[in-house]
């Protein structure tokens, strides 16, 4: 399953340690009143102008950082989208949650329009993503060039966080997921695996039934194309990281005409089928841990497990299936929770040392690196309950993928990854089980040509490991119109890490002008 991008999490990360929505131009500031979408803004196949509320909303910022971003506004809203867009005056209605942050250096003849933003997952807030990329290029955010011709509008699709969220796993099921061996060997260790996910899957097909096939990506993505009218902007600016650029090319299918400006970062490539995608995570996480451990053997003085990183984390996992080491809350950091630790810590290169400090501590018999990673990574408070992204990743993951393997071709592969790849392969296999179990019906993406739309800027990075690089290339094949920008960098997603990246992307979004064709930025 793709997951998350961790852009977000580790700009929170910056801003913690230092420490909605604007109005569209033709409304007055301040206005608690609807702004309305200018007649004249839709184009053929979109959906219909619509109206948003807007009212201030400086509480998002205080409760996600603490604070507000100087000279950032923020108002919120919420616009209403049909259960299903097939039958839009049917069935009852999704409340899409949105944020909108205007600089107070942003002037009304130079504002371009609304840059939309998703951070993947599936499960990822973009409000909270909006918050965070709007507090500065110094703590990894977006340049004062973007925010001061565009308003940032973060949305949460269907199903996640404050939009009519999903919710149907059980905090001990979930937990008992995440322990449970990643590589369950003998037969009655898989068993034992295979019945929690039966156990999540059931429970979520017990409580939504036909409904989960509501929260499809080709929903979300129709639901976009309401946002978008419903913001003003006759065309459709939007940035996408992970799932995001997913989520971006069925809206680029479907509203071709409508497209201005998308950047899609992370991509995943809708022409896979899931297991070819569990198959190219596995490669990915394994490129990734084998870059950390050359990482280790040339920065010894960060990295206390060094000369043989492998080793020391092959060790942990092996230790913690017979003698886990019992973290600070009463949990115990099984092969489960070190597992999740260790795909946490691979997202960005800044996390290598903390994984290289959390192994060394659960050596000397401390879990509380560990947990930490984990928990972040799961969005697991302490005590002990967990937000819905997991419930949405599944549920979207499940009901996209119209051909998920069963059982006994996942034990099967379990074997055969194992050996091809051998720290993440046999539990990517595993972590397809779920959907195996699936209840909930299917609906399936489009995968094809978006033909009519401008140039696509898709942004890869070599050393991504949830959405290897190798997919850039094959999503924009897919597109037609898709060209390709590389980082030859570390972790999942690449703007703005570098100037490269930066002065690229930023030039297609405020001008329109592709990069050169070719174009590979460096590692800094």
């Amino acid at each position: 399953m793709d997951r998350r991008s961790r852009l977000a999490v580790a700009v929170l990360a910056v801003l913690v340690t230092v420490t909605g929505c604007t109005l569209p131009s033709f409304a007055p500031e301040g206005s608690d009143q609807p702004a309305r979408a200018e007649s004249g803004t839709s184009v053929p196949g979109a959906a219909e102008p619509g109206t948003a509320r807007w009212r201030p909303c400086p509480e998002v910022p205080q409760e996600l950082v603490g604070r507000t971003a100087p000279g950032m506004a923020y108002h919120c809203a919420t616009v209403q989208v049909p259960e299903d867009w097939a039958k839009p005056d049917a069935g009852k209605k999704y409340d899409i949650s949105m944020i909108r942050i205007r600089s107070s250096k942003q002037k009304a003849s130079e504002r371009i329009g609304s840059l939309l933003l998703n951070p993947g997952g599936p499960g990822g807030s973009g409000v909270d993503l909006a918050v965070y990329l709007t507090f500065g290029e110094k703590l990894g955010g977006l340049p004062t060039e973007i925010t001061d011709r565009f308003d940032i509008v973060g949305f949460d699709p269907r199903g996640i966080n404050r939009s009519s969220p999903v919710k149907c796993i059980d905090a001990k099921d979930q937990d008992a997921s995440f322990a449970a061996d990643p590589d369950p060997v003998s037969q009655a260790e898989f068993d034992t695996v295979a019945a929690i996910s039966k156990k999540i899957a059931d429970g979520c097909a017990k409580k939504y039934g036909e409904d989960l096939t509501d929260f499809a990506t080709e929903q979300a993505a129709r639901d976009v194309d309401a946002l978008r009218a419903a913001v003003g902007d006759e065309k459709l600016t939007y940035l996408g990281y992970s799932y995001g650029t997913l989520l971006g090319a069925t809206y680029a299918q479907l509203f071709p005409q409508n497209v201005r400006a998308l950047v899609l970062d992370g991509a995943v490539d809708p022409t896979e089928t899931f297991t070819q995608g569990s198959e190219q995570q596995a490669k990915g996480f394994e490129r990734a841990f084998t870059n950390f451990t050359k990482w280790c053997t040339t920065e010894p003085s960060r990295c206390p497990i060094a000369p043989d990183a492998q080793g020391a984390v092959t060790d942990a996992l092996a230790k913690a299936e017979t003698s886990p080491v019992r973290g600070p809350d009463g949990r115990d950091a099984t092969a489960g929770w070190v597992f999740l630790g260790l795909i946490s810590s691979l997202y960005t290169e800044s996390g290598w040392a903390d994984l290289a400090n959390a192994i060394d501590d659960l050596q000397a018999g401390d879990a509380t690196g560990i947990f930490e990673l984990a928990d972040q990574y799961a969005e697991r408070e302490p005590d002990g309950t967990y937000s819905n992204l997991f419930d949405a990743n599944l549920t979207v993951n499940c009901v996209d993928n119209e051909k998920a393997p069963g059982v006994a071709g996942i034990r099967k592969l379990q074997g055969e990854w194992r050996s091809k790849y051998p720290l993440f392969g046999a539990p990517m296999a595993v972590g397809m089980l779920p959907c195996a179990y699936w209840g909930g019906g299917r609906d399936p993406y489009p995968a094809g040509e978006a033909k009519g739309a401008p140039p696509i800027l898709v942004v890869g990075t070599t050393g991504d490991p949830a959405t290897p690089y190798e997919n850039t290339a094959d999503l924009a094949k897919m597109l037609g119109v898709g060209q390709v920008l590389t980082w030859e960098g570390e972790g999942h997603t690449a703007y703005p890490s570098t100037t490269c990246i930066k002065d690229a992307v930023d030039r297609y979004l405020l001008d329109l002008k592709m990069p050169p064709e070719g174009l590979r930025c460096p590692p800094k």
